[in-house]
Order: C-alpha cells, then sequence, then structure tokens
C-alpha cells in the first residue's frame, strides 16, 4: 500500500523513522512528512496544506495509524474501491446480483461519493444523497445502489480505515413512493397487494391495450404468486393439466452478456396450483405447442422481463391512472401470495408455493386477523353473564367522601 505503483498517496511503513515539519503560507500551514522508503531506498514525501497545527497533528498521527494498519485513513471511497478489487462482492451471485449491484456502485455510488475520504463520510450525508436518487430513481434501483455501498464500507471496517459502517442503518430505512402510504414500520408484504381480482384484471386489460403478452405476464405473475423472472422462465410443459399444476423450475433475466437462465432463487423446484381466473389464460398459452418451447413471448417473440413490462406498458403511468401509484411489477407475487394466505391455505403449504426457506417470511403474509378476539369476547361475556348477581361488585367510590390517609 506504501509503494507508488498502486497509484495511491503512499503511507510510511510500520517502524520506519519518519520527519515531519510545517512551512507556514499565507493559504494555511503545509504539513510535510518524509521517509525513506526500506524496499526501494527512495525518498518518499506526503504533504497537505491545513488550516492550523492542531490539523496539522492529527494528518500525522493519521499517517501514523495508516501504517499501523497498512491503509491510508484519508483513502477516498473511489480510491478504496479500486484497492480492495472484487473483494466486496463476495458471496454474492455472480449471474444476478452483481451486475445489479455493479452498476449502482458505478453510476450512483462513486459519482455523489467517490470523491470523499471515507472517514469523513457521515450518515447524514447518505440520507441526503438517498434522498436525491429517491426523486430520480425507482425503489428497487436504489436498492441496487445501497447495497453496494454498504458492502464497501463493510470491508472499510474490516481494514479498520472506519470503527463503523454509515450505511448500515441507512439501508433499512423506507425507500421511494412506498414510504408515503405504508403505515410507518409496517414491512408486511401485503401492503404491496392488490385489494381483489377484479382490481387485477382491471391492470391486466390495461397492459392488454399494448400487447396481450403483457396482459397475460400480470395474470401469471398475481395468480401463480411468481417472479417476473420466473414466468419469463416458464415452458409450455411445465403445466401440468392432469394435476393442474405449474411447476416452477427455472427463471430468466438479463445479465451480463445477454439473457441468463438459471434455477429459481430458492434454488428448489416448487408447485403451484392453477387457479381458476387463470386457466383461460394458460389453455390459450398452451394450446398446440411443444413442451419445450417458451410458455410467454413478447410481442417479437423475444423474453418478456420485467423491465420490458414497465417500459412497453408505460408501467407506472398506468397504475397512477388505475389509483395504485405504488404498485410494482413485484407487487403482483405479493398479490398471489396475500390472496392464498387469506383463502386459508395453510402455512406450510403456502411456503411450499411461494419457495421460502424460512416460515417467518411466509407468515409475514398472513392477515392481522382479529376475528378470534371477537370470539374470546363473546366467550368471556357470556362467562360473566352466567355469574349473574352473584358476580363480584366493586364499589363505586364517591368522590366526595373524605380520603383517609
Amino acid at each position: 500500500m506504501s509503494g507508488p505503483d498502486n497509484g495511491l498517496p503512499p503511507i510510511p511503513p510500520i517502524g520506519v523513522k519518519v520527519a515531519t515539519d510545517l512551512e507556514y503560507r499565507r493559504s494555511g500551514i503545509r504539513a510535510r512528512a518524509r521517509w525513506t522508503d526500506p524496499e526501494t531506498k527512495k525518498r518518499m514525501v506526503r504533504a497537505l496544506v491545513v488550516p492550523d497545527e492542531e490539523a496539522a497533528e492529527e494528518f500525522f498521527r493519521g499517517l501514523q495509524a495508516s501504517a499501523e494498519t497498512g491503509i491510508d485513513r484519508r483513502i477516498s471511497l473511489s480510491e478504496y474501491v479500486t484497492f480492495i478489487g472484487d473483494r466486496w462482492m463476495r458471496g454474492l451471485d455472480p449471474t444476478s446480483t452483481v451486475d445489479g449491484y455493479k452498476v449502482g456502485l458505478r453510476l450512483r455510488v462513486l459519482p455523489s461519493l467517490g470523491h470523499l475520504p471515507i472517514s469523513q463520510i457521515t450518515a447524514g450525508m447518505i440520507d441526503r444523497t438517498i434522498d436525491d436518487w429517491e426523486t430520480r430513481c425507482s425503489a428497487s434501483t436504489i436498492k441496487n445502489t445501497i447495497a453496494p455501498l454498504v458492502r464497501v464500507l463493510d470491508e472499510a471496517v474490516r481494514d479498520d480505515v472506519i470503527q463503523s459502517n454509515p450505511a448500515r442503518q441507512r439501508s433499512r430505512r423506507s425507500l421511494g413512493k412506498t414510504a408515503l402510504t405504508v403505515v410507518e414500520n409496517d414491512t408486511s408484504p401485503r401492503v404491496h397487494a392488490l385489494k381483489d381480482l377484479a382490481t387485477l384484471t382491471t391492470l391486466a386489460n390495461a397492459c392488454g391495450k399494448v400487447h396481450q403478452s403483457y396482459s397475460d405476464f400480470v395474470m401469471l405473475c398475481a395468480l401463480l404468486a411468481s417472479r417476473g423472472s420466473e414466468v419469463a422462465g416458464l415452458q409450455v410443459g411445465d403445466v401440468d393439466w392432469d394435476q393442474r399444476i405449474v411447476t416452477i423450475r427455472r427463471q430468466t433475466f438479463p445479465g451480463s452478456g445477454g439473457l441468463v437462465t438459471k434455477q429459481t432463487k430458492g434454488r428448489e423446484i416448487r408447485h403451484v396450483p392453477i387457479l381458476q381466473p387463470l386457466e383461460p389464460v394458460l389453455r390459450r398459452l398452451t394450446a398446440g405447442r411443444a413442451p419445450d418451447e417458451r410458455l410467454l413471448t413478447g410481442p417479437r417473440g423475444g423474453v418478456l422481463t420485467t423491465a420490458t413490462v414497465r417500459d412497453a406498458t408505460k408501467w407506472d403511468a398506468v397504475v397512477t391512472e388505475l389509483g395504485l401509484p405504488n404498485l410494482t411489477r413485484h407487487g403482483l407475487r405479493h398479490t398471489g401470495a396475500t390472496w392464498l394466505a387469506d383463502a386459508g391455505i395453510p402455512l406450510h403449504v403456502l411456503q411450499g408455493i411461494l419457495g421460502h426457506k424460512s416460515l417467518e417470511t411466509t407468515r409475514g403474509y398472513l392477515h392481522p386477523d382479529t376475528r378470534h378476539l371477537a370470539d374470546a369476547a363473546a366467550q368471556a361475556n357470556a362467562f360473566l353473564s352466567s355469574q349473574g348477581s352473584t358476580g363480584v361488585q366493586h364499589p363505586v367510590r364517591d368522590s366526595r367522601a373524605p380520603s383517609i390517609s
């Protein structure tokens, strides 16, 4: 890290004697540190113009601390991203997640915060930056932007460049216009669901005015409670009319270099029952077609992605006109899951249909049903009524009577 070849400002190696001096100027004080690199034997210089002697001492202390960790404490976010390379991507799916995160980091994070020293980036700065992104970007885009920022700063914490990650709490805030209408702290996916089948049909018909495939996309996502990428990955042979189920085996989505087809998000095959409102759509899409054909294609025979549907149907304008301004394409999956939960499907069966690893994730779709409280009240009232006049009587205190102390 201390050599000149990495393109970063040099820092003195541990144990090397560092000479410091101050040069007073009209514009401030030039604090300078000098040492000899033990490997190259070159004389190294690091200087900074600071406003006062206290700032100069802080600069020198920072160099010493940087030497102990091997990383410059004043390194900028852009420099640090270059320094750690792909380390922040560890554990991510290289065929899908990484691409979105890279774009978010390159197009939004670095232009906004890249010039700042990591040690000077605060939670407030990040909050204000996110506020600006929200005026220009969708919630999903912002999510894919905050996530790499959190990961990069997590690496900075591990490298002891900063003590804590200022983006960690910012990543949990409500994003986008949805935050204006969702009840505070309500993270239930139910809030993103359509209220009934009539509303879903109206939306599908509105999208169908552009092309029938967009209407089918809406119905399939909702009534199979599936992600858009999973609908794009369906083949005709995945529809089993004998058992009246649709098997979801794969997902197709845009990736680096073109379309990517892979296992579902949970990496498990799951089966979804064919609901009556979806049957006409599936009958039309499967009639006389080979099992290995793609079930749903766009107007030109290509794959329908959620972005394609958004752009072709002018989704934001359509849902706003229908009084659903916060509905996303993924909200269609929430819709189907919510309806299945409200139908009383057992929780473990619903978990299998949705492909959730955790039962708690599935539990989020359950309605906060208060009918059992009414039943409990009726039982309690019946019990109290049966006591009649023999029940415990609580005397009413006369407020005019003097109190006894």
